[in-house]
């Protein structure tokens, strides 16, 4: 039996992928931000991770049906019987996309189960009631049996219902027979017969010899359906056949052996030994079926898999496994049997990692080189490349601990020693649970398990590892590695309080991590001694933290000791321009002295950093590295000395200075003091960020040099080598110092990317450039038929036509997925859509939309064409399109006439005409030779005859056309042609004999050829579309999209390699509990006012409407009520495309396959000589949707879905649609079993589950288009990008929430700005990006062998996605950001959400500021990169936080101190900063996206808009989160929930939401205002006073009314009166135990203190609190309220005073509030 897994959660991922290898999802985890001990004790297991090929695996919960006792059953057995079958039916009602369990096999309760296959018995018993009754009666009877086995007390939960209906059952297919006895001890015979039956009529064996032909031959006759359909059917004969054998081989025990038992026994051994389909069909795989062949999974024909899978396979020099090994399936035993034997490891574990290191092995040896041997081997590269790859943090970490690996050396161990330990370390992180997140602890477990591999590899018999066997002899790698280790973690993490605790009181991933950072790790010894102090639990009553190398104590102070390099150089600065500010610019002596001031200042600061290293390292002393303490503490005294002695001399140099006969000693030694200091900083900066000094000094094993790097940066495992290129830092210096070029590099850096496409016009009018730049870029060397590298044909013509050829399936790829997605309709698809160009027409055929009108036009310069045919075709050829319409025409109707004749005249009548006008043209005479004014004539009867040739033939429709084909001969040769010419045909006999006779084209041939009805169809449109179609595409989606692709085609870009060369990737999506897909009842819900989320669709999106209900088959003018039942599933997917859904991610990322199969089908095709004349049926390509599936993996993250199934929830419903509707996609969820326990509890146990559907039919978007740069985008990786290799590749974004609404626009044009212009420029040169949430590659080798791609400690990791970039950068990682590939993004749209989410964002950056990888990036990175650091992480709050908050404040005390100049400044600067500053990289972004008008534009309607305000209130959010979360914390996530906002939001909900953070210092700042314009205001008049305190006003607008403004019907009187009512109801309500914040104020109080609670959070407020009395200060005496009286009285008495005189003076209404005001300050 398998041991459960020990972990709580799948970790919460966002995108992975672009690693080494495929990514296989593994169980275990914990959410990112969530407790990783929130549930200790709860266990869970690997078991059921695989996907079930063919139904899901079902999942089941306990019976329905309760309550009855067993001796109650003979008082309700006539009913009961029918009750049980009903229910049972009932329960059994599974999912659209599973295999429907229905009846008894739906109600196993889950303790049954996992231990047997009951289901499946039951299964097979109710498929086969119908042919054998009796037979299904002895399935049923032997399940009751097994039942009854594994639980006679009936302890587990359903299991005594469970029990008793299945008896009920089994007594009604008794009561059947009509009394006649039934003989058991013939029951195996009756099975047998049954059996035998059973195999000849569904044909078994001759389908599995026809199977096994076509497998050796390699070549599939039948289609795919019929394959899949075929193997559908033989799933499911499978599995009734397998649970025959089960029964049989239970019953034959008791058997004649030598009767029908010897008989059953025989065929029981067949089928071990050779028939692979019953023991191996339905065994569970992700992606490659290597317990058994799949008839229609093709990725294991590929060679690169086969020998993959050789390359693993057992041979007869490894050690022996016991003769009593079970091999699962029909596979042979392989190194993985060996590795599931020795240390314990699960089954379902030992599957997930088979295919990981098999698919590992395969990408890699395909990037190497196609295998074409019989016998393909894998080539030795290959498997080294992986094995360096996946062990890389363990070599480094070995080398910094200084221990020897493993193995001796590289060279010294086979490539059987390296998949051994390849896989080893796989299936160690795969059932690692949450010790995953400790990736030198993996690495610690490795090297010990390496090691005792290694031994017994050298042993003839193979024998479990001492390290994985427990007392009673089991062996289990989860019990005796893992499960100790999770649950000291977990009982840790329980004493966090769920978050309230502070993080310095209980260790964290970090802390549990950074034990293995030094060699002490060792004492853990192996195998782990339990009574380590690493495996010690904390004591409830003795609070013992055990933090490692940082404490996270919650203090401002963190800003300083992270980036005190910042604020010593800000300071130093400040310092040095003031003095010669102060001496009026002259540099002498006496000033230059006066400078060196800066040297105290700086070792000072220098001390106070130290000192708060030493304070802030309370709580580590007895715990951390002896290191890392005596370095603390050397710091402290080194600048303690330091300070003292520089100042003392300075202070020296000061009375030299002032004795005018002085000798300046001491000024000397003071120089040679600073100057030697400042060359010891330089030389260790340089050994330290410099790569060739740096390597230098790691080579050098002298200790002074090591001591002083030591000093100066302290070693830890990670950060180390955080340089860059010499270049790199010189380009920095330059972007700091430089100024009189106006930043010049700045700016080119903004610019590099120009767009040159901006709007639909262009790309008309670059159309023709496309097909070359796409081929170029994006087409691989299998798709080029012709070699590219060599010199070109000098036919142009034919190479343009080829690059078109190349270009047009994926051209129109591109437009058919626009139609799918409703952007463009039928007309627009037929206009947009390029021709195959593969026919024999012998020039290049353009799409319709660059050709539509143009024969008109240039029929019309025909018509008015007085001069000659070069002067004619001059001007038709001034539009390039123009010119080519005409060419195409004139060899359009040739070549269809020609195939249009039937009889030898009219062929003959066709030739004559075309060579007449041919030579015309070639002398120049065509004028004379046509009369150009018939040409209208002629185009009438030719358009005629094309109509009806676009429809299908009929008899009528064929008489029509012979005659319109005759009228065309008539036209042309009696109007047209010249009279000489006319004569001569109508002369001419064969003609005319024909003529006479009535068989000049009396038939016409109709058009069969797929390319003759092409062209008809497309010459038709070209002759008839009269209106121009340069707005083609309508859509503004459809234009945007299009434009930016066309664009990105001359973007830089790696070149494209093949599918099957290109390195592999997988996307993940969590998924918790959003929405899915809206139900009926969610679109046609109406609001107070009426409106439906479908009618704001419907108005928003008209044109996407009207082309839905176009692919629909419906009229434009119908209703959505109007629409029939079997349309409301396309409507719900229509609505939930335009939402931020589930649906629709899955939809854009399923496109990634979508593209690979179009890429790998193109790519097979043109290797094998066919022609790209049709992409039609790639999807259904076995080969391609194989290569797409080796590639390509999908996994949403649905952490409760299983809960949701068994809630029978919409959610797991629409869940279930999805996995229908995509065939790749897989969903990995939590599922839960409960069951009784002898002592009357209910253990849980907890399974990670991964599922797929088999397709019966066919916050994040994607786009097709951009899709199919995927593996250009891959390739990066293999780019050189600096010193380091790439290991996060950031792209592009398109927030498509921008048409929603007016706040939805402002967060996308701001969010635009910031995924283009600010990570362009923080990725090149500032070399700082980060992970921000969006949807990057991550190498996934890399980040999962170092902790995963997100951080998951509870509260100080609440913004995970960060942290990913974090602990990339510090590990030696490069971040890197890629503009020619864009992803589709959603965002919040209403303001409570944008607020909610800015919030948590701000909470999330205050948590940083604590964070370890804050302080170690600010003082590891060189001092160019961290400014960058710290300006675009913590100190973006920090500054908006100074400007928003310590700003107002100072604002404040100028205001009430009178200081008129201070504050004016300060207002000033204010306004600049909220009105411009902000607004500048937006402007240049639309600049660049735009162009200058069009930026213009719209910039000033988004201040229209009132953008502004919305901006000015988003600072208020920020800053109070992020201030109150350092203070207080309490971060935590908020759901947004990101749905439409159709519905107005009651005050009393923007009141909970907004009145701290804005409502009540909004009302401060004003009540002061008011007070200062009372008091304090004395000259300048009126406009003196609104210049002074414009800012300040504008603020209090902002944050009082922009919930107001920003609320859909905001100022509605009627909305106004209610939300009063409702706001005063929920004043009153008295709170309680039970009663939420949203129901009470009361309660909403309680919850808005809970961060003041603790003394610390008392005292702070309190603190905060004495302004009032500042403030209180300075209007009683500084604004002369009094007079001149200053006594002391007269402050305690003022807010009365203060009342009265406000009273006397404003009788206005604006009294109460200054009283209200003073008497406040008093109180607080």
């Amino acid at each position: 039996m398998e041991k459960p897994y020990p972990a709580d959660l799948l970790p919460k991922v966002v995108v992975a992928g672009g690693g080494l290898q495929h990514t296989v999802l593994m169980p275990g985890g914990t959410a990112a931000g969530e407790n990783l001990g929130d549930t200790p004790g709860i266990r869970t297991k690997v078991g059921g991770i695989m996907a079930w090929r063919g139904p899901l695996q079902p999942e089941r919960g306990s019976a329905v049906v309760y309550g009855l006792e067993v001796e109650e059953m003979a008082r309700v057995l006539d009913n009961w019987e029918r009750l049980v079958r009903a229910a049972l039916q009932r329960r059994g009602t599974g999912q659209g996309h599973e295999r429907t369990s229905s009846g008894l096999a739906g109600a196993v309760p889950p303790s049954l189960e996992r231990k047997t296959n009951i289901d499946a018995i039951l299964q097979a018993a109710d498929e086969i009631q119908a042919e054998d009754p009796n037979v299904a009666r002895i399935l049923c009877e032997q399940a009751y049996s097994m039942a009854q086995n594994l639980d006679p007390n009936s302890d587990g939960r359903g299991v005594l219902q469970f029990k008793t209906g299945l008896m009920s059952v089994i007594k009604q297919k008794l009561s059947k027979r009509d009394g006649a006895k039934i003989d058991r001890n013939r029951d195996i015979e009756r099975l047998w017969e049954f059996y035998q039956l059973y195999k000849r009529r569904h044909r078994v064996d001759d389908i599995q010899r026809e199977e096994q032909k076509w497998r050796e031959s390699g070549t599939f006759s039948a289609n795919l359906g019929e394959l899949e359909l075929r193997s559908l059917e033989m799933k499911r004969v499978f599995a009734t056949l397998r649970a025959l054998v089960e029964v049989m081989e239970a019953l034959s025990r008791d058997a004649d052996p030598d009767g029908v038992g010897r008989q059953v026994m025989e065929e029981l051994r067949r089928i071990k030994n050779s028939d692979g389909a019953l023991t191996g069909q339905l065994l569970p795989y992700n992606i490659v079926p290597l317990e058994s062949r799949s008839l229609t999974n093709a990725i294991g024909i590929f060679p690169e898999v086969r020998a993959a899978v050789s390359a693993i396979r057992y041979t007869e020099h490894f050690t022996r496994l016991p003769a009593d090994f079970d091999i699962s399936g029909s596979r042979n035993a392989d190194m993985f049997d060996l590795l599931e034997y020795v240390f314990g490891f699960q089954k379902d574990s030992i599957r997930n990692q088979r295919e990981n290191v098999v698919l590992s092995i395969a990408n890699a040896q395909s990037r190497l080189g196609t295998l074409v041997d019989a016998d393909p081997k894998i080539d030795e590269k290959a498997i080294t490349e992986v094995f360096l790859k996946v062990l890389d943090n363990y070599i480094k970490w070995c080398k910094y601990l200084r221990i020897r690996l493993a193995w001796d050396s590289l060279e010294a161990i086979n490539r059987d020693r390296k998949l051994f330990l390849l896989s080893l370390y796989f299936l160690i992180w795969g059932e690692a649970a949450n010790v995953r997140f400790l990736p030198e602890c993996i690495c610690y477990i490795f090297h010990h398990m390496a090691k005792e591999l290694d031994a017994i590899l050298d042993h003839g018999e193979a024998k479990p590892a001492a390290s994985c066997m427990s007392e009673n002899g089991s062996v289990s790698f989860l019990d005796q590695i893992v499960c100790p280790i999770y649950e000291t973690m977990a009982a840790e993490a329980a004493g966090n309080n769920n978050g309230k605790a502070a993080h310095s009181a209980w260790r964290n991933y970090d802390d549990f991590n950074e034990y293995f950072w030094s060699p002490a790790c060792f004492e853990l010894s192996w195998p782990l001694k339990k009574d380590s102090s690493f495996l010690l639990k904390p004591k409830k009553r003795r609070r013992r933290t055990g933090k490692s190398t940082f404490v996270e104590h919650r203090t401002f102070l963190h800003l300083y000791r992270s980036f005190h390099r910042l604020w010593i150089f800000l300071v130093l600065m400040f310092q040095g321009l003031t003095i010669i500010a102060f001496n009026h610019g002259s540099i002498n002596l006496n000033t230059f002295k006066t400078v060196l001031s800066i040297g105290p200042t700086f070792a000072i600061m220098n001390l106070v950093e130290s000192c708060l290293d030493v304070l802030l390292m309370f709580g580590a002393y007895t715990t951390a590295r002896g290191m890392a303490i005596s370095r603390i503490v050397i710091r402290f005294f080194w600048f303690g000395i330091s300070s003292v002695s520089v100042s003392y001399i300075y202070l020296k140099v000061l009375e030299e200075r002032n004795h005018q006969n002085s000798d300046s000693f001491y000024f000397r030694i003071y120089i040679i003091v600073l100057g030697g200091y400042a060359a010891l900083r330089l030389f260790l900066a340089m050994l330290l960020k410099f790569p060739a000094c740096h390597a230098l000094s790691e080579m050098s094993d002298q200790s002074f040099c090591q001591f002083f790097k030591w000093i100066y940066q302290e070693r830890y495992y990670v950060g180390r080598g955080l340089f860059e290129r010499a270049n790199d830092y010189f380009r920095f210096a330059v972007m700091l110092v430089e100024s009189n070029n106006s930043n010049f590099l700045t700016i080119a850096s903004l610019w590099a990317p120009v767009v040159a496409i901006r709007s639909i016009e262009m790309v008309h009018k670059r159309f023709e450039s496309f097909p070359e730049a796409f081929v170029k870029n994006l087409a691989s060397p299998h798709t080029k038929r012709i070699p590219f590298d060599r010199q070109l044909s000098q036919d142009s013509q034919e190479m343009n036509k080829t690059y078109a050829a190349i270009f047009s399936p994926f051209w129109n790829e591109i437009i058919k997925s626009l139609r799918e997605e409703d952007f463009i309709s039928n007309r627009e698809m037929d206009l947009l859509s390029i021709p195959s160009n593969t026919g024999s027409l012998r020039l290049v055929q353009w799409p319709l939309f660059l050709l539509s009108s143009k024969i008109l036009l240039a029929m019309d310069l025909a018509l008015d064409c007085k001069d000659t045919q070069a002067d004619l075709w001059n001007r038709i050829s001034r539009d390039e399109y123009m010119a080519y319409a005409v060419q195409e025409c004139y060899y359009s109707v040739e070549k269809i006439l020609h195939a249009l004749v039937d009889g030898e005249e009219g062929r003959l009548w066709v030739e004559r005409i075309f060579r007449e006008i041919n030579s015309s043209v070639l002398e120049g005479s065509l004028v004379i030779t046509l009369k150009l004014k018939k040409l209208p004539l002629v185009l009438s009867r030719f358009t005629a005859l094309t109509g009806l040739l676009t429809h299908n033939e009929t008899p009528d429709r064929a008489r029509g056309a012979a005659k319109a084909m005759y009228e065309l001969y008539v036209v042309v040769t009696h109007d047209l042609l010249s009279s000489d010419l006319r004569e001569q045909l109508d002369t001419w006999n064969i003609l005319a004999r024909a003529r006479n006779e009535g068989r000049l084209f009396s038939r016409i041939e109709w058009p069969k050829d797929p390319e003759i009805m092409e062209q008809v169809k497309r010459l038709h449109l070209l002759l008839t579309v009269k209106d121009s179609a340069a707005n083609i595409p309508k859509n503004l989606e459809a234009r945007r999209r299009l434009e930016f692709f066309t664009n990105s085609l001359f973007m830089d870009m790696p070149s494209a390699k093949p599918v099957c060369e290109m390195i592999p990737f997988s996307v993940f999506t969590p998924y918790y509990s959003e929405t899915v897909l809206y139900s009926s009842s969610e679109l046609r819900n109406e609001n107070e006012d009426g409106i439906s989320t479908l009618f704001y669709l419907q108005k928003i999106f008209p044109d996407e409407w009207v082309n839905f209900l176009q692919r629909i088959g419906r009229a434009e003018s119908t209703g959505d009520m109007d629409l029939q039942d079997s349309d409301l599933l396309e409507l719900r997917f229509w609505v939930s495309y335009r939402g931020q859904t589930l649906a629709r991610t899955v939809r854009g990322m399923m496109y990634y396959r979508r593209a690979l199969m179009l890429q790998s089908y193109l790519e097979r095709r043109a290797l094998g000589g066919a022609s790209f004349s049709t992409t039609q049926g790639f999807e259904f390509s076995r080969e391609s949707r194989a290569q797409a599936d080796l590639k390509f993996t999908y996994v949403v993250s649905c952490q409760i879905y299983g809960q949701q199934k068994q809630k029978k929830s919409p959610e797991a419903a629409d869940i279930a649609l999805l996995l229908q509707r995509n065939e790749a996609l897989r969903v990995a969820f939590i599922h839960v079993e409960e069951s009784g326990t002898t002592d009357g509890n209910i253990s849980k146990e907890f399974y990670s589950k991964l599922v797929k559907a088999d397709v019966h039919g066919k916050d994040q978007d994607n786009y097709l288009e951009e899709a199919m740069k995927m593996r250009n985008l891959l390739e990066e990786f293999r780019e050189k990008h600096g010193l380091r290799p790439p290991t996060i590749l950031g792209v592009r974004e398109h927030v498509f929430t921008g048409s929603v609404s007016s706040l939805a626009w402002f967060m996308s044009n701001q969010e635009t700005s910031f995924v283009t212009l600010g990570q362009r420029v923080l990725a090149n040169p500032l070399k700082i990006r980060m992970h921000y949430g969006h949807p990057d590659v991550f190498d996934r080798i890399f980040h999962i062998t170092r902790g995963g791609i997100s951080k998951a400690s509870r509260v100080i990791n609440i913004s995970e996605d960060i942290y990913a970039g974090f602990n990339s950068t510090l590990r030696q990682g490069n971040i890197t950001h890629h503009e020619y590939i864009q992803v589709g993004k959603g965002r919040d749209v209403g303001l409570n959400q944008i607020a909610l989410f800015e919030g948590k964002v701000a909470g999330g950056n205050g948590e940083q500021v604590l964070s370890r990888d804050v302080y170690r990036l600010g003082q590891l990175l060189d001092f160019f990169r961290m400014l960058s650091f710290f300006f675009t992480t913590v100190g973006f709050y920090v500054c908006t936080m100074a400007f928003s908050g310590l700003d107002r404040g100072i604002t404040k005390v100028a205001e009430v101190l009178g200081n008129t100049a201070l504050d004016a400044a300060l207002n000033a600067q204010f306004l600049v900063q909220i009105g411009i500053f902000t607004a500048v990289p937006m402007i240049v972004g639309f600049i660049l996206e735009l162009g200058l008008l069009k930026a213009v534009f719209s910039f000033i309607t988004m201040q229209l808009q009132l953008c502004s305000v919305f901006f000015t209130f988003s600072l208020g959010t920020r800053t109070h989160y992020f201030g109150r979360t350092i203070l207080h914390g309490g971060a935590k996530y908020k759901a947004t929930g990101r749905g439409f906002v159709v519905r107005h939001i009651k005050f009393a909900e923007n009141y909970r939401l907004y009145s701290r953070s804005h409502f009540v210092k909004a009302l401060e700042v004003a009540l002061l205002l008011i007070v200062y314009i009372a008091y304090g205001y004395a000259k300048g008049g009126a406009l003196s006073f609104v210049l002074i305190t414009i800012s300040s006003w504008f603020l209090v607008i902002s944050w009082l009314f922009a919930p107001y403004i920003f609320n859909p019907s905001g100022f509605e009187w009627q909305k106004t009166v209610e939300d009063f009512d409702d706001w005063t109801s929920w004043l009153l309500y008295k709170g309680g135990v039970g009663v939420k914040g949203d129901n009470s104020w009361e309660s909403w109080w309680d919850e808005e203190q809970m961060h003041i609670q603790t003394l610390r959070g008392r005292i702070l407020e309190t603190i905060l609190s004495l302004r009032f009395f500042i403030f209180q200060y300075g209007i009683v005496y500084k604004l002369h309220l009094t007079g001149k009286d200053t006594s002391l009285a007269v402050y305690f008495f003022s807010p009365t005073s203060l009342t009265m005189a406000t009273d006397l003076n404003y009788e206005t209404g604006h009294s109460w509030m200054s009283g209200i005001w003073s008497n406040a300050a008093i109180a607080l």
